[in-house]
């Protein structure tokens, strides 16, 4: 039989009212080994567990929930993301036009034009200052940098941690 915990009580509950004796029936905790002996005459329950515990199917593998997979899967579900996409010039470091900004989860683009303005100044700025003086321009250091300000803009303004994530493109 299988079943949830509950249901493999009711199970052996079942067994008991059937005539089974205590000795004949066994409620395995998940991992647990049971093994059928004496053509099927006798069942035991061994010592030894085998490997169980939570898996991850997310549509391209299987395996292990790793506990940063979890986190930022927790983090999107409260509180969202915030994308920022610029295109920068990596001779000269400016800005080619004003940033792009997609928000999920955090905050109705429609409402909330004036942080998203807000943003794209801080954006600007942080690009301006991170490159004036970098030659060639070290995007990953310019990207740390925008994270960093727009991340704690966003908290200032709205007490909440959304995850930030910069796309600084070369062009």
């Amino acid at each position: 039989l299988h079943g949830y915990h509950y249901m493999l009580r009711v199970h052996a509950d079942i067994a008991k009212a059937c005539g089974r004796s205590e000795d004949e029936i066994i409620v395995p905790d998940n991992g647990a080994v049971i093994e059928i002996q004496d053509e099927g005459q006798k069942i035991v329950r061994l010592k030894e567990m085998a490997p169980n515990g939570l898996r991850l199917v997310d549509g391209f593998s299987i395996g292990d929930i790793q506990e940063v997979v979890i986190r930022d899967r927790t983090v999107l579900a409260q509180e969202g993301m915030f994308v920022i996409i610029a295109t920068v010039n990596p001779r000269t470091g400016k800005l080619r036009k004003s940033p792009d900004i997609i928000s999920r989860g955090f905050v109705y683009l429609r409402e909330s034009q004036d942080l998203l303005s807000q943003a794209r100044l801080i954006v600007k700025k942080t690009i301006e200052d991170t490159t004036k003086n970098q030659q060639p321009v070290n995007f990953d250091y310019v990207k740390n940098n925008v994270t960093d300000a727009v991340a704690r803009f966003l908290f200032e303004k709205t007490n909440k941690r959304p995850i930030v994530i910069p796309v600084v493109l070369g062009v």
